[in-house]
């Protein structure tokens, strides 16, 4: 069911955006040939880094600043015009879409890399594999102790991405099915944030999309299956997500940011994609 909700949302995305470009809503040349803003999810930041680092030294004449405010501020950004590329680690919500719409805004996605969300702890615990039944236990607050589920008899400590993080509302909906947290949990602005605070804490849990999830910590088994590459693009990883980059309309073909927006379909995309840590969406041998 959530892998068919995935689809849905990116054929959806896909669908919008043939529509508009038919439509002739594609953007005006004005400000981006020479400057290109974008704003929003810290799960897709370091991919619009790599791409504007590489974008940049391709295309002289054309900057591109990359912000990490969450997906949610990325697509107030977009709605507001402060921004030409929304990055989003969850699909915009009805609300937004219609704020956009209302301010002449034609929201489009597109699909930049597929992102598992990888549950992480300390490598000193022993804890090598949990459901996701007993994940969703431990952040409502049913489970608060490591010897519940195999481990150290030692208080579990949980930590969060922030309520507006596109990263904590896909974790909301894929593992906590919209049940509420505990009181207590400690929520923290960023990926890094996350994998930091579970560095130097043995008895910490937490969540980060698969390019946070490095040797400094241990990624878990979730049903049985690892968060990797093959597993999320195969679909059997079972907290798995798009991630996007949304533009106010479809770029105008040649424009600097269609180039930048389409980068993730060509090979030297896909190897960034790649050596970020996260699973493209073309498979260039």
């Amino acid at each position: 069911m959530e892998r068919a909700r995935m689809a849905v949302r990116v054929g959806w995305g896909a669908l919008v955006g043939a529509v508009l470009l038919a439509a002739g809503l594609s953007r005006t040349a004005a400000a981006e040939d020479t400057k290109i803003v974008v704003d929003g999810s810290t799960t897709v930041g370091p991919i619009a880094k790599a791409f504007a680092e590489h974008f940049m030294q391709h295309n002289p004449g054309v900057k591109v600043t990359v912000a990490e405010s969450g997906s949610g501020n990325g697509a107030k950004s977009l709605i507001n015009g402060a921004c030409d590329v929304a990055d989003m680690s969850r699909f915009m919500k009805s609300e937004e879409f219609k704020a956009a719409v209302e301010r002449g805004v034609f929201p489009v996605a597109h699909v930049v890399a597929l992102d598992g969300l990888a549950v992480i702890v300390h490598p000193s615990n022993p804890v090598k594999e949990l459901t996701k039944a007993q994940v969703a236990d431990i952040y409502m607050g049913k489970i608060t102790n490591w010897k519940d589920v195999g481990g150290p008899d030692a208080k579990i400590v949980v930590v969060s991405r922030d309520t507006n993080s596109g990263t904590y509302e896909a974790f909301e909906e894929l593992v906590m099915k919209k049940r509420k947290m505990a009181e207590g949990i400690e929520y923290v602005g960023s990926n890094g944030a996350v994998r930091q605070r579970i560095q130097s804490t043995p008895g910490a849990i937490g969540y980060v999309g698969l390019g946070f999830a490095d040797e400094t910590v241990k990624a878990l088994k979730i049903d049985g299956v690892e968060p990797n590459r093959d597993t999320v693009r195969s679909g059997r990883y079972p907290v798995a997500r798009p991630l996007f980059m949304f533009t106010n309309g479809y770029p105008r073909p040649g424009s600097p940011v269609h180039s930048f927006v389409t980068l993730h379909l060509t090979k030297k995309g896909q190897e960034m994609v790649e050596g970020i840590g996260f699973v493209p969406v073309t498979d260039y041998k």
